[in-house]
């Protein structure tokens, strides 16, 4: 009975990270097509003036426009770094609710500049401090994600579990 309860619940789990995986891509495109309506191509509009910034550009590169000229392989490489992502740490993700929910966040964020680079060949990027490239939401889960699954894999790797 506890063996198939356990399985529920991992069932269970799993549905919600991956429903959670899909509401980050699914926010994402939304925020995306917003401000792709609403704001020109190259134009800004004060959120909190000399602070933050909407601003509508395109990245046909990777993060911060690094590798422009990488053509049609920047997706294949997008998705085989998440699927080698998920088979790396998947004793991690297994074990670890943090490292779950970083895994769960990191992979929507994936598929959100996935599906702009499938769609458009560029990422809409629009999130601006004046002091750093432009980004995305989904740059904020990769990143987010990332430092989730990395958190745990220090305190993992030393002896401690720092939620399990």
């Amino acid at each position: 009975m506890g063996q198939a309860l356990r399985a529920l619940q991992s069932r269970r789990g799993a549905a919600v990270l991956t429903l959670l995986a899909l509401a980050v891509a699914a926010i994402d495109q939304g925020v995306k097509a917003a401000v792709a309506a609403r704001i020109p191509l190259g134009a800004s509009l004060p959120v909190l003036p000399d602070v933050f910034y909407l601003t509508h550009v395109t990245n046909p590169g990777v993060a911060f426009g690094l590798f422009q000229q990488a053509g049609g392989i920047r997706a294949f490489a997008s998705a085989l770094t998440a699927i080698l992502l998920l088979l790396y740490t998947r004793d991690r993700w297994r074990h670890s609710p943090l490292s779950r929910l970083g895994l769960a966040v990191m992979l929507g964020g994936a598929a959100g500049n996935l599906i702009d680079r499938l769609r458009f060949g560029h990422v809409i990027d629009y999130l601006d401090f004046r002091v750093w490239p432009v980004f995305n939401l989904a740059d904020v889960a990769i990143v987010v994600g990332g430092g989730c699954l990395f958190y745990t894999l220090i305190f993992r790797t030393r002896g401690r579990q720092p939620d399990a």
